[in-house]
């Protein structure tokens, strides 16, 4: 399984920035992906999944209701869109593939989004 994500930069605070992951290597279906991110100096958190089947999304609460974690299955890729984007969110993001039936876990290598005026 490769993972490439795509989507980061710069961008000002309540602005938004909508991050993709492509898939490929195996069937994109069987495999449940979330997003996770990592901000200098603290763990990697989760921040969105979605099941293999698109449905099931649950978010981390610093960005329910800002955060929109969606997946096409025919294009094997999955969205990360991010409004009302705060200092905060500042991060490099990472998406992560999970084989709903083997747990094997893949991830990509991550893209940096940058929130600042």
């Amino acid at each position: 399984v490769q993972l490439v994500e795509s989507g980061g930069g710069l961008v000002q605070p309540g602005g938004s920035l909508r991050l993709s992951c492509l898939f490929s290597g195996f069937t994109f279906g069987s495999y449940a992906m979330s997003w996770y991110r990592q901000a200098p100096g603290k763990e990697r958190e989760l921040v969105a999944s979605i099941s293999g089947a698109g449905g099931s999304p649950n978010y981390a609460d610093s960005v329910k209701g800002r955060f929109t974690i969606s997946r096409v299955n025919a294009k094997t890729t999955v969205y990360l869109q991010m409004n009302s984007l705060k200092r905060e969110d500042t991060a490099v993001y990472y998406c992560k593939a999970a084989g709903i039936l083997s747990g094997m876990a893949y991830w990509g290598k991550g893209t940096l989004v940058t929130v600042s005026s």
